[in-house]
């Protein structure tokens, strides 16, 4: 199961349109969907918790807790919508190519890869846009 829940006023997404998609992308990579929670936010809500939980002092646009257990995949999602619109217009991209990108970044740290070193930097930006595309495929 797939839920969007909203600490901010973020305009909710069309929950058939988003699961159906979301749901194909844990597919692909052979992956059962437990439960995950993609919580929307703001900068503030996200940099506090990027403090508390993580001892970091950033704003980011998204942070994963991994609950995934053997090949199910379990986890809550925050996404800041506000670094989302400030993200979009320094990549020169609209706010919803964006938004796409991470809503796939973070299903894609659940299957369990990473964007520390280059190489995993690479892989993650090419599966993300492979997963992407799978949007405009399915709509």
């Amino acid at each position: 199961m797939i839920s969007f829940h909203y600490q901010n006023d973020f305009e909710p997404l069309n929950n058939v349109v988003y699961n159906k998609w979301l749901s194909a992308v844990i597919a692909s990579e052979n992956k059962a969907l437990d439960k995950i929670d993609f919580v929307f936010c703001s900068d503030d809500y996200l940099h506090e918790m990027n403090k508390q939980y993580l001892d970091h002092d950033t704003f980011t646009d998204i942070i994963t807790f991994d609950y995934c257990e053997e090949n199910r995949l379990s986890g809550e999602i925050y996404i800041s919508t506000d670094r989302v619109a400030d993200n979009a217009q320094v990549f020169n991209v609209n706010f919803e190519q964006e938004l796409h990108r991470v809503l796939v970044h973070g299903i894609l740290h659940l299957c369990g890869y990473k964007d520390k070193s280059p190489q995993e930097i690479d892989l993650m930006r090419s599966k993300e846009e492979e997963k992407m595309n799978m949007f405009h495929v399915k709509h």
